[in-house]
């Protein structure tokens, strides 16, 4: 008797890190339904096509319409193949995407993840679109199957949600006030992880330094990251992304603290004037802000601190985007994600009078942009001289085949490529290596490498590599990179660029 074949999957992500996040799991309710990832290349000849949306963006809807009606025509040349749209979008636009795009098959929330297998299965048995949109969180992202992208690197969610009302920003409207998990459930996450061989963990959180607010400890992110320091095996903690409001020095302390916290922060600045803040509805001034970064390199001095900026913010005048200026000179980043100001429909932003024209707003991108290339290449001139332990990355070095380098994270999560040793390296393992060159946004390692550690991570990954060798080649969810997240190029955006 013939056993049909299972079903295939595609998943494309957009937005940030949090919809990373969900897409895994998202992969990992599919398989566990019963369902396999589609091979590369497949480019919507899946069964299943899950579009996780973002909704950040004034163009987010044009996009995802114009990618469904590339898929259209396919799907009625293909009986059986369903659409499901998940993520802040869908969220926001409910009942329209079926008006608009009426092929498709399920439409889900940010609250309700869990619910796409049983969605596709009522909508293929019913022969109609399924929408359901939760008001309030089911179930935490973290408690659903996954199908982690890293064997070595995990996010792991200690939050969602945001009760920040910044004027540029929809994701509170979409993902709902915060809600915490259980210090208790995060951990056992996190030394399950640890148990099958992830070495570096991301802690996630729409404003992660929050964390406690709806359990009603302040100090429970210090407290949090303290324990991380407890488990055994677990060698890289990292966080993202905290709110300078909520940044206090008890957590500034147990990072200087704990071994296995690395020193690196990523900290939206969003706008050097204090007027723009203001309007922004950023609860805090330029000051503030400076102070938290003078006082995290007193206390770790080889930190290396990403922000994200905002230009042409409604209102912003040419001192308004000096005053930003100034503060990237004294901040000194070693990276910024810089952003165009657009709409985003819904945000109050939005409607606000003396929205600034295209081209100044392009014109003092371009001036920020060089400032901070500039600032970037001098902070990563330092680096030269030191030893540094890399873990080894996967697929971070577009070059590495043709230079017979390969790639890793150093502790403060620059990119160094590095050349290769003559014994075998692994994703996962560990090099140590001295640096010899600086560019604005790599290191390079040219000499032979000092050490070599191999570990339970790169153990991990071979053990993962030679299962997937035995299954359908498989395609990734549609942003790369899923496990570590890496600094961008300047002048490209980290995500939603609302923390």
């Amino acid at each position: 008797m013939d056993v049909p074949a299972p079903k295939s999957y595609e998943i494309r992500t957009y937005g940030c890190q949090m919809n990373v996040h969900d897409s895994e799991r998202l992969a990992g309710l599919l398989e566990e339904a019963g369902y396999v990832r589609a091979p590369e290349g497949s480019d919507g000849d899946a069964d299943v096509v899950v579009f996780n949306t973002c909704a950040v963006r004034e163009n987010a809807d044009n996009r995802l319409y114009g990618n469904l009606g590339r898929l259209a025509p396919r799907k009625a040349s293909r009986p059986g193949m369903q659409i499901a749209v998940g993520g802040c979008l869908a969220q926001k636009d409910r009942d329209t995407i079926v008006k608009k795009a009426p092929w498709v098959d399920v439409v889900f929330g940010t609250h309700n993840i869990g619910k796409l297998p049983v969605l596709l299965e009522r909508a293929r048995v019913q022969e109609e679109a399924q929408v359901e949109i939760a008001e309030s969180l089911e179930a935490f992202p973290s408690t659903l199957p996954t199908r982690r992208e890293s064997a070595y690197a995990a996010w792991v969610s200690i939050s969602v949600g945001c009760n920040n009302t910044c004027t540029f920003c929809i994701v509170p409207a979409l993902r709902g006030k915060e809600k915490d998990r259980r210090p208790g459930d995060i951990l056992a996450e996190i030394e399950a992880l640890v148990g099958e061989g992830v070495s570096e963990i991301t802690l996630l959180g729409q404003n992660v330094n929050a964390y406690g607010s709806d359990i009603g400890d302040r100090e429970a992110f210090s407290k949090l990251l303290r324990a991380c320091g407890n488990i055994e095996g677990l060698e890289r903690v990292r966080f993202t992304s905290p709110h300078p409001r909520d940044f206090t020095d008890d957590v500034i302390e147990a990072m200087a603290e704990t071994p296995n916290v690395m020193p690196q922060l990523h900290m939206p600045l969003q706008s050097g004037s204090d007027t723009v803040l203001k309007a922004m509805r950023r609860s805090y001034r330029q000051e503030r802000y400076l102070g938290i970064i003078e006082k995290v390199r007193a206390a770790i001095p080889h930190a290396a601190i990403t922000t994200d900026i905002i230009v042409g913010f409604p209102g912003e005048t040419e001192e308004d985007f000096e005053q930003t200026l100034h503060a990237v000179r004294e901040a000194r980043f070693a990276q910024a994600f810089t952003f165009q100001y657009s709409k985003r429909p819904g945000t109050p932003a939005a409607t606000m009078e003396n929205q600034i024209p295209k081209q100044v707003v392009q014109e003092r991108y371009e001036r920020l942009v060089a400032l901070q290339e500039e600032i970037s290449w001098e902070e990563n001139k330092k680096q030269v001289g030191r030893t540094l332990e890399l873990m080894v990355a996967e697929g971070e070095g577009r070059k590495d085949g043709a230079t017979h380098r390969l790639s890793g994270r150093a502790p403060d999560n620059r990119l160094v490529h590095f050349t290769k040793p003559d014994e075998e390296v692994r994703p996962g393992d560990v090099v140590t290596v001295e640096i010899t060159y600086a560019a604005p946004h790599h290191l390079l390692a040219e000499g032979p490498v000092l050490a070599v550690r191999r570990t339970r991570a790169g153990d991990a990954w071979e053990k993962r590599t030679a299962a997937e060798a035995a299954k359908p080649a498989g395609v990734m969810l549609g942003l790369p990179k899923i496990g570590v997240p890496e600094p961008l190029p300047v002048a490209a955006g980290s995500g939603c660029g609302c923390d």
